[in-house]
C-alpha cells in the first residue's frame, strides 16, 4: 500500500497538468459584407500591385492626415501610400488635388487601380477610394473606423458619387 501512495500522487498531479487550459474567446473583427469573395477579383501588371497593396491595408486604423500604415491612413494617404509603394507614381495627399491630376472616366470603363471621389463633406472630391473591380472600392472612411471595402451602390456612397477618375492610359 505504501509504494501505491507515491505512484497514486503522481498520477493525480500529472493529471491536473494535463488538464485543458481554460480558453479565452477571441471575437475576429467583423468584416463588412463587401469583402466576401475579394478571391475572385484579378488584375495584370501595376494594376495586380495596386490591388496587394490595396488589399493589405484592410483593417489598418483610419487617422485623419496619416500617411503610413504604423500611424493609420486618411483616404488620400491611402491612396498616395499605395501608389507610391505599388507604381512608383507620387500623388499629393488631398483627395481633390489628386482627382486633378487624373483623368476622367466613365463608370463602365473602371479598371482595378482606378480613383472613385465622393462628395462627403458639402464640398467636392471631398472623399476617395480605390476601384478593386465587381463594383468594390476600398477606402478609409472616418475617425474611429478602419480601411475596409464597400460597394459602388451602396446606398450611402452612390448618392455621393462624383465620378471614376485614372491615373493610367
Amino acid at each position: 500500500m505504501t509504494r501505491r501512495w507515491p505512484a497514486l500522487l503522481l498520477l493525480v498531479l500529472l493529471a491536473g497538468c494535463a488538464s485543458a487550459p481554460s480558453k479565452t474567446a477571441v471575437k475576429p473583427k467583423p468584416r463588412p459584407p463587401a469583402a466576401a469573395n475579394l478571391s475572385a477579383l484579378k488584375a495584370d501588371g501595376v494594376s495586380r500591385e495596386i490591388l496587394l497593396y490595396t488589399l493589405s491595408l484592410l483593417d489598418i486604423d483610419y487617422q485623419f492626415g496619416g500617411s503610413n500604415p504604423e500611424a493609420g491612413l486618411d483616404c488620400s494617404g491611402m491612396v498616395a501610400y499605395i501608389y507610391q509603394h505599388a507604381a512608383g507614381i507620387r500623388l499629393p495627399h488631398n483627395a481633390a488635388q489628386i482627382a486633378a491630376l487624373a483623368r476622367p472616366i466613365a463608370n463602365h470603363q473602371l479598371q482595378v487601380g482606378d480613383l472613385v471621389f465622393f462628395n462627403t463633406m458639402n464640398r467636392p472630391f471631398s472623399h476617395m477610394g480605390l476601384y478593386i473591380g465587381d463594383g468594390k472600392f476600398v477606402h478609409a472612411p472616418r475617425s474611429n473606423s478602419v480601411i475596409r471595402v464597400d460597394r459602388l451602390d451602396n446606398r450611402y456612397f452612390a448618392s455621393r458619387f462624383e465620378g471614376a477618375r485614372t491615373l493610367f492610359g
